[in-house]
């Protein structure tokens, strides 16, 4: 079961991924590459959130959290589109955009992971399980 649930989340990652490169493509112009900073920005929050849900007691089952982490936002997000805009950046003499790609990356995405986890913790907090 757990196959199948990072193959179902891993598709759906992957198509929202596309999704959001195609949007990103007619909405910004320009060299900077929107449309993975945006899909990995996007799973920084969303896997630190999951993550912070599940911290102190299981709220999503591990067969979902599979699907949704691994799966889904392991495809939705890429560091290997990452370090290739990066080298075409650099070499297309975009050295500062390059810079600047590296720099928003890292600040906004560890910025984003700690604040999806931090949510994650405090809304599994307020949720009472009866059982």
């Amino acid at each position: 079961m757990n196959y199948v649930a990072v193959g179902i989340g891993g598709m759906a990652g992957a198509i929202i991924r596309y999704l959001i490169s195609l949007y990103s493509i007619n909405l910004w112009s320009g060299s900077f590459p929107y449309g993975t900073f945006t899909a990995n920005m996007c799973g920084c929050f969303i896997l630190g959130l999951l993550t912070g849900l599940n911290e102190k007691k299981e709220m999503i089952p591990k067969t979902i959290m599979l699907g949704l982490g691994t799966g889904m936002i392991g495809s939705l997000t890429t560091f290997s589109a990452f370090s290739v805009e990066t080298v075409q950046l650099y070499e297309s003499s975009s050295i500062y955009i390059a810079g600047l790609y590296v720099l928003l990356s890292a600040v906004f995405g560890l910025l984003l992971a700690w604040s999806g986890f931090y949510i994650g913790q405090k809304g599994s907090e307020k949720v009472v399980v009866n059982k």
